[in-house]
Order: C-alpha cells, then structure tokens, then sequence
C-alpha cells in the first residue's frame, strides 16, 4: 500500500489523532468517504459519457459509409 509499512501507517494515523482529536475524526472519515464517493461517480458519469459519445460517432460513419442507410 503506497509502499508503506504497518509502523509508517500506526504513526500516521497518530499524527492525525493528535492533529485532529478523537471527536473529530469520525467527521474527517465521513467526508473524504463522500468525496471519494462522488469522484469515483463523476468518473463513471464521464467515462459512459464518452463510450456514448464515441458509439455515436462510429454509427454516423457506419452510415455514412452505407450511403446514409
């Protein structure tokens, strides 16, 4: 994982604790899962944005090619 060990991970998420608090990292969790959540839907939205749009232009010049049948 990123190249990081068990010891590298434990004092990170020390860091974090005492940065943060224990009351607020629940809220910290939350939203970088909803952000995380949303990213990876706006990449799917695009990716079958462009499949669609791609598909589309392979059939305009599917029929272009078949004299406009």
């Amino acid at each position: 994982m990123f190249g990081l060990g068990p010891w590298e991970l434990l004092l990170i998420f020390l860091a974090v604790l005492l940065l943060f608090g224990a009351k607020r990292l629940p809220e910290i969790a939350q939203g970088m899962g909803k952000g995380i959540k949303e990213f990876k839907k706006a990449m799917k939205d695009t990716s079958e944005e462009i499949k669609g749009s791609l598909d589309d232009t392979n059939a305009n010049d599917d029929s272009k090619k078949n004299g406009g049948k």
